[in-house]
């Protein structure tokens, strides 16, 4: 089956060391390791190519206006060009990452009749609205929802992401599959000997709540040592934060996806401290960095919020959001239990085999589209 893989997002790079990078990889794997002819349409390319993709062909169409509503603009005039270049190429199946103002999985689809399976990962709406500038919200909204109109089926990575799109297209034909792990790539590994090793992974940002870890670890009550790994613009903050506090943290920086591996070997615990962010409606992730902890064999550490709770049941221990003496009491007791945290993360290696593959998300979504047997 020729697969057109979608994302018009210049935010994101298709090979970066993003979460969401790290999905467009996955995703496109498990459609090439079914034997589909994968061609990436996408506005930017990134350069930290794993090698087991580098043959595979990425079209880029770049966008370059930096005034909001010019790039708005830009952002609809690419997807209609990425559009007629698959109808003019061919396609059988249009995967598109939802982006605001894209129309290319449409755009095919009422050309060509060809299948099309769009994936939702975030309000986006709200996100561009909130955190930084929405121009025309009419025209995202009237994008979205033709989208959706079009898409043989629509995957949402959590029940209140798939809420949102319901809610602002009023189509019930929105389904809830998970973000997934290679459980190929990630598997266990030894601990470092000497004093645990507690690793936290994902971008420098507030909502991450690496703030709150670096407090948590100040109160520690037990030896063990932090790792951080990610980058971002809360970076220089908090390595000021960690020099106050008078305690040593491994920031190990930005690193692609290829190498996260062993950058969680030596691993003992993995954290998740979200914070508080004022609501349920605000915990729409679906974190990779937990399915990772799980696959790598590691217990995990997180806050009580969003879809945690219900992904890690007891295969971890939950805390408040915003709550350091909680968090460090948590670590603290699996920092002291060896035994505890070889039962866990067994668990949690089960579970991420049985329930979190990238290859069971895929299915499922191909599944939803009638194309499970391509």
């Amino acid at each position: 089956m020729r697969i057109a893989y979608v994302t018009v997002d210049p935010g994101i790079p298709v090979f970066g060391t993003k979460g969401a990078s790290v999905h467009i990889q996955e995703v496109v794997r498990e459609l090439i390791r079914r034997g589909h002819d994968v061609t990436v349409h996408t506005t930017r390319a990134g350069r930290d190519i794993p090698d087991d993709l580098a043959g595979l062909e990425v079209i880029e169409t770049r966008i370059d206006a930096d005034d909001p509503g010019a790039r708005e603009r830009a952002q609809q005039e690419v997807s209609a060009r990425i559009a007629a270049r698959i109808i003019a190429c061919g396609a059988d199946l249009v995967y598109e990452r939802y982006s605001l103002f894209s129309t290319a999985l449409a755009d095919v689809a009422e050309a060509t009749g060809a299948a099309g399976i769009l994936e939702v990962n975030a309000p986006l709406i709200e996100e561009q609205r909130t955190h930084r500038v929405l121009v025309d919200e009419e025209a995202a909204g009237k994008a979205l929802a033709r989208q959706v109109a079009a898409a043989t089926a629509t995957v949402a990575v959590s029940d209140p992401v798939r809420d949102w799109v319901r809610e602002r297209t009023g189509s019930e034909r929105v389904h809830t599959v998970p973000n997934g792990v290679s459980i190929t790539r990630i598997v266990p590994r030894p601990e470092d000997i000497g004093d645990p090793v507690v690793t936290f992974v994902g971008t420098l940002k507030p909502w991450h709540g690496v703030a709150d870890l670096l407090a948590a670890a100040a109160l520690a009550k037990r030896p063990w040592k932090l790792r951080i790994i990610g980058d971002g613009p809360e970076r220089a903050a908090l390595e000021e934060q960690a020099a106050g506090l008078g305690i040593e943290v491994d920031f190990r920086g930005a690193v692609a996806p290829a190498d996260m591996p062993g950058q969680l070997a030596g691993s003992a615990i993995g954290v998740a401290p979200y914070p508080d962010l004022g609501g349920e409606q605000q915990q729409y992730f679906s974190p990779l960095k937990v399915y990772e902890y799980l696959a790598a064999g590691l217990p995990v550490v997180a806050s009580a919020v969003g879809q945690l709770p219900q992904i890690l049941g007891e295969l971890g221990t939950l805390v408040p959001p915003s709550d350091p003496a909680a968090l460090a009491a948590a670590i603290d007791t699996l920092a002291a239990d060896p035994v505890l945290r070889g039962k866990l993360g067994w668990r949690g290696r089960m579970q991420a085999e049985e329930k979190h593959s990238w290859a069971g998300a895929v299915d499922r979504i191909l599944g939803l589209a009638g194309r499970a047997d391509g």
